[in-house]
């Protein structure tokens, strides 16, 4: 009855609503959740241009020092500073955010519990207003007075405080600005998901009737609201330092600098989490549908899902070994860190046993899928070595943390977020991609990111640090071998860009010439493959589903079709 009053309730609030701006307007001023996702879809993809253009930049200058780049000139050393700070800071917080979370978010969280819209539409229209702003402003401080911030994207003080440093003074405040308004258009668009999922489900559908996709975005959201206070706090006061000349990080007025690396952290470690469990959602829906058999484990997934969200609260340090923190403490945090590798091994574990004794499908989308599990198993063997304080004295800085962290993030951002749009396109655009293309797509992406990456180890184990302009003035770093490789890096890095116009022609071209996709080409179980591609407004005019089993259930024995359609009665 509560289920039903709820949904009941939902349909009567949105009746006559946001049938809205119309023509152009409907695509700028919209409350559509579709619509909004979309928005932030095609602002992550623009964002990861960019930061793909800066990451060619750089790397171009790391393999031929002094070279006049194609399409960008000589590289000086506050450029390149900018650049490889500014390519982190997009990669993270403009691509794996806004597309992860709150483009496939949006997208689906209505579709996937039976919803006409989220909760707050007119906050979630806010939210991305917000999140273009900005956007708008971190690109903007690459063109002001002394160009863009440098000193990393982790912005530790005092290079980040002091404009005599960071020689960005008008640029790093910006940045922070900029990375302040996107925290808000994130904590808007969380409160939004979380109410949303615990309110607005069709009648019938139980707490572990969810997608298990769901789940992870609303987890991944709570973990930010939880984890980025003391960030905002620190942000303000290293804004304070930067433009009010305070101290809060200048050990000479009775600051401390690495108090920042504690704030930082302590949301960083958990923001690791946050685009890290959407991603481990999209995988799971997917290995469900294309291996035909149900999750293994819904409920463990569930809770281990939360265990790994609680412990995320407790390894941060692990990043400062070496900033003079008490060994002893040092040895808590490696134990905590070693630890939270165990409930990520379980996550992997259930999707690997949902794969045994399936009836596989190598579409596209399972081909991504299988390849975040891959690569990210690799990002999570080798972060063992970093967790242990001993050997993190000799990684730290190293090339073999940047080649990690690659590991572990690009198949979050870059491999779940084509795993996620090559499943849900036929249900955003009503047509299918070509399969073939998506393959060559896949292939010239993963053979070159391999390329790219397994040589920074070596490198890294060769003492290559991090953020050095030109390795020419280390005579130590600057032999034929390392140079050899860095070109290898580079070379594969063009190859694997080049590539990705095999997806923007695929996507371009099936939009406009694909052959229409139905309600469910994937012959899926959960609640949007039930409604018409691309859903119209309100999802189902026809009237909102109702739920009668879990979203999971293929190759069931009662059954004549080996998937059973949530909204189907018994």
């Amino acid at each position: 009855m509560a289920d039903t009053a709820v949904a009941s309730g939902h349909v009567e609030h949105h009746a006559g609503d946001h049938h809205g701006p119309q023509g152009m307007l409907r695509y700028i001023w919209s409350t559509d959740h579709k619509m909004i996702a979309m928005q932030y879809l095609f602002t992550g993809m623009a964002m990861a241009v960019i930061g793909g253009y800066m990451a060619y930049v750089f790397r171009m200058q790391l393999a031929f020092p002094g070279i006049t780049v194609p399409g960008f000139g000589q590289v000086s050393p506050g450029e390149y500073n900018a650049l490889v700070t500014n390519h982190g800071s997009i990669m993270i917080f403009w691509v794996a955010m806004p597309v992860l979370i709150a483009a496939f978010g949006n997208f689906l969280i209505p579709l996937m519990i039976g919803a006409d819209d989220m909760v707050f539409p007119r906050i979630n229209r806010l939210s991305y207003q917000i999140f273009l702003a900005s956007a708008v402003l971190l690109l903007a401080s690459l063109f002001v007075q002394g160009g863009g911030f440098g000193g990393a994207w982790t912005s530790y003080p005092p290079l980040s405080a002091v404009g005599e440093y960071n020689q960005t003074s008008l640029g790093s405040s910006m940045w922070l600005g900029a990375v302040a308004l996107e925290f808000v258009a994130f904590l808007l668009g969380g409160i939004n998901f979380i109410t949303t999922l615990m309110n607005a489900r069709a009648p019938g559908m139980r707490a572990y009737d969810i997608p298990l996709v769901c789940w992870m975005i609303v987890i991944a959201s709570i973990l930010f609201m939880l984890s980025v206070g003391p960030l905002i706090a620190g942000a303000a006061m290293l804004l304070f330092d930067q433009v009010l000349g305070t101290g809060f990080y200048d050990p000479a007025r009775g600051g401390d600098p690495v108090l920042w690396q504690h704030l930082f952290w302590f949301f960083g470690h958990p923001e690791v989490y946050v685009v890290l469990l959407p991603a481990i959602g999209v995988t799971i829906e997917i290995v469900a549908t294309f291996a035909r058999k149900k999750v293994f484990g819904y409920k463990a997934m569930l809770f281990t899902t939360v265990a790994t969200g609680v412990l995320s609260f407790f390894v941060w340090a692990h990043h400062q070994f070496i900033a003079g923190i008490d060994p002893r403490m040092a040895n808590v945090f490696m134990v905590t860190t070693l630890l939270i590798s165990v409930p990520i091994a379980e996550l992997l574990f259930v999707i690997i046993a949902t794969l045994y004794g399936g009836s596989i499908r190598l579409a596209t989308p399972m081909l991504w899928a299988l390849a975040f599990i891959a690569e990210f198993l690799i990002g999570g063997v080798t972060g063992i070595f970093l967790g242990a304080s001993g050997a993190d004295i000799y990684f730290h800085d190293t090339y073999f943390v940047l080649a990690h962290f690659h590991y572990t993030f690009f198949p979050i951002a870059i491999i779940g977020t084509f795993a996620a749009f090559t499943y849900w396109f036929p249900k955003m655009f009503g047509k299918m991609m070509n399969d073939t293309l998506g393959k060559i797509h896949f292939w010239g992406t993963i053979i070159p990111f391999n390329f790219i990456f397994i040589p920074l180890f070596v490198l890294g184990i060769g003492g290559q640090h991090r953020r050095i302009y030109n390795y020419q003035h280390f005579p130590d770093l600057a032999g034929p071998g390392m140079y050899r490789l860095r070109e290898l890096a580079t070379i594969a890095l063009l190859v694997m860009l080049a590539f990705q116009l095999v997806f923007f022609y695929n996507c371009i071209m099936s939009w406009w010439k694909g052959k229409a996709a139905g309600r469910n080409p994937w012959q899926a179980n959960t609640l949007e493959w039930t409604t018409e591609s691309p859903p119209p407004h309100g999802n189902w005019p026809e009237g909102l589903p109702n739920v009668y089993r879990g979203p999971y259930e293929y190759g069931h024995p009662d059954h004549d079709e080996d998937y059973w359609p949530q909204n189907q009665p018994t």
